[in-house]
Order: structure tokens, then sequence, then C-alpha cells
């Protein structure tokens, strides 16, 4: 089998996130006086809180944009901390590909301190070769960056790597880096995620084999 890259956007992929993030902002809104409702969240789930931040309370200063995140951010890990839930077959994925050789990296939205929480909470940091997070990047999904920026980092064009992701934006973000895009569906329903290449609703229908099946068949469409 060819070398292929696998990039795996982390919430909602790799890490059962959520429900944590929604309290974590329930909690900011309620510290700060301005409640927010789960569907204006459920808007915003997978952008990067420098979009958000705006998008939910209003403040579009960068000094208060990146309060508010930081703050957030603190009470997100205080809620995983001790028990950081992974997504269903997403630990079984990543040793499956590790194995047949395949080259991994992770691209998210979220914050480093974030990233090594969940890698070192999950035990998987030893599969993954790269990490691209909110701090590599200055354009957020569904601009391409942190996936080109993934790809780099493996060695490897676009054209041979996939990415797995769960939000629209992720999609459009790997469609846009030229990455073969496969869609979990969760947060967002299948029928937002259909510009992915492939829409699966559990990570136990993917094995390295379809994933390097579903590479070869974006690069001769």
């Amino acid at each position: 089998m060819m070398t292929c890259g696998l990039i795996f956007d982390m919430d909602g992929v790799l890490v059962d996130s959520a429900g944590p993030h929604w309290q974590s902002w329930k909690q900011l809104a309620e510290e700060i006086g301005r409640p927010i409702t789960e569907p204006q969240f459920r808007a915003t789930f997978g952008r990067q809180n420098q979009d958000v931040v705006p998008a939910l309370f209003g403040h579009d200063d960068a000094p208060t944009i990146r309060r508010l995140s930081d703050r957030k951010e603190e009470l997100y890990r205080d809620l995983i901390r001790h028990a950081v839930p992974a997504v269903d077959g997403a630990v079984e994925l990543i040793r499956a590909c590790h194995a047949a050789g395949f080259r991994m990296a992770v691209g998210s939205s979220g914050p480093p301190e974030n990233v090594d929480l969940v890698v070192n909470g999950l035990n998987i940091g030893r599969y993954f070769q790269t990490f691209v997070t909110a701090r590599e990047v200055t354009r957020g999904k569904p601009h391409p960056q942190v996936f080109q920026r993934a790809a780099e980092g493996l060695g490897l064009p676009p054209g041979l790597c996939a990415v797995v992701e769960d939000a629209p934006a992720g999609v459009e973000a790997a469609r846009a880096a030229g990455c073969t895009a496969i869609a979990l569906v969760g947060m967002h329903p299948a029928e937002s995620l259909g510009k992915a290449h492939r829409v699966v609703t559990s990570l136990r229908e993917l094995s390295p084999e379809t994933i390097a099946t579903l590479i070869q068949q974006a690069a001769q469409a």
C-alpha cells in the first residue's frame, strides 16, 4: 500500500467533547452575564475561538477575545482533565493505521494545551508525526491552512492525505487543501456534511484499506 497521510480533527473526532465544550461556553457566558443558547453554540462548534467569541458575545477587540477564549479553555480542560472521553473507535483506528504505515497528524482549531491533554489522556501521542493547533495558524477553518500545514508536517502532498472531520467548515477546509475529506456524523447531521468524499456514522466503518482506497479514488476523480 502506498504511503498515505491521515489527519484527524480533534473535537468530535478523537474526543467526544461537544458536551464539555457546551458546558464551558455556558459557564463563561454566565460569568460575564451574556447567556447563550445551545443552538447558538452548535452553530459555532468546530471553529476557532477568535471567530466564536464575536459570534456569541459580540466582542471584536483582540485583548477581550483572547481573555475570554483563555478562560473558556481553562473551564473546558477542568471538565475533562480526569477522564478524557474518547470517540468510539478512535484509538483502535489510530492503532490500525499506524500498523499499516500511515503517517498521522492532528489538525485542530483548539489550543495546544487542549491537544496535549487529549493526546496524553488517551495515550496516543506516539502514533503521530505532527500536531497543528490554533497557535500554528493564522486562519481558521474553513480556510485550508491547518490541513496544509499538517500535510507539510507529514512530508506528503495533500492529495495523499485524508482528513477525518465532523463539521462542515472542517470538510470544506479539507477539500480546499486538496485532501480527501471523510466526515463523521455527530454534532452535525449527515446532510450538512455532503461535501465530504465519504460520510460515516462511526469510526468503526473505517479501516486503513478503506481510507487508502478513498484517497486513490479522490486522486483519480
